[in-house]
């Protein structure tokens, strides 16, 4: 659910831009904002568009959903990333600074606290220029596929002993 605070400043963003640069304040624009808003998480532009069709019962089409993510970056209001093979998207007014692991052998992406880092993030000054946020990525194996990885290691140094023996 979006807080009704976050939501209305996010409406007040994006009527904003619009009034000022001339453009329309189409019901597609809308839509796909609410739903972005309305996502808990990382999603795709194919997760985007399903769920505009199943909870909305709006089809857009693929350029309008592309140009409407692009408007939606620019104005900081939504952010991209690039994990291993795959671009996701998330809400970003209220989530500027965050940290992800990202398991490099089946790909699942967690969100971490990381304060001690948000904190010397904070204090580190910049000559001319002005931080709005972070975002960190760290790589390695989750739990999962540590224990299968030693499951197929222990498998294959039995099988290899059974091998030797013979």
């Amino acid at each position: 659910m979006v807080k009704i605070d976050v939501w209305q400043a996010v409406l007040r963003i994006l009527d904003s831009y619009l009034e000022v640069n001339n453009h329309r304040k189409t019901p597609e624009r809308y839509t796909i904002l609410k739903a972005i808003y309305k996502t808990e998480g990382h999603f795709t532009l194919d997760e985007l568009s399903e769920r505009l069709i199943r909870d909305y019962k709006f089809r857009v089409s693929r350029a309008t959903l592309y140009n409407t993510m692009k408007l939606f970056l620019q104005l900081r209001l939504v952010v991209k990333h690039r994990f291993q093979d795959i671009t996701v998207y998330e809400a970003s007014y209220d989530n500027m600074s965050h940290s992800h692991q990202i398991c490099t052998v089946c790909g699942k992406v967690t969100e971490v606290k990381t304060p001690k880092i948000s904190d010397a993030i904070d204090e580190t000054h910049l000559r001319r220029f002005r931080k709005d946020g972070y975002t960190l990525y760290i790589y390695g194996v989750c739990s999962t596929c540590q224990a299968k990885l030693t499951k197929m290691r222990n498998k294959e140094l039995k099988r290899k002993q059974t091998t030797d023996k013979k």
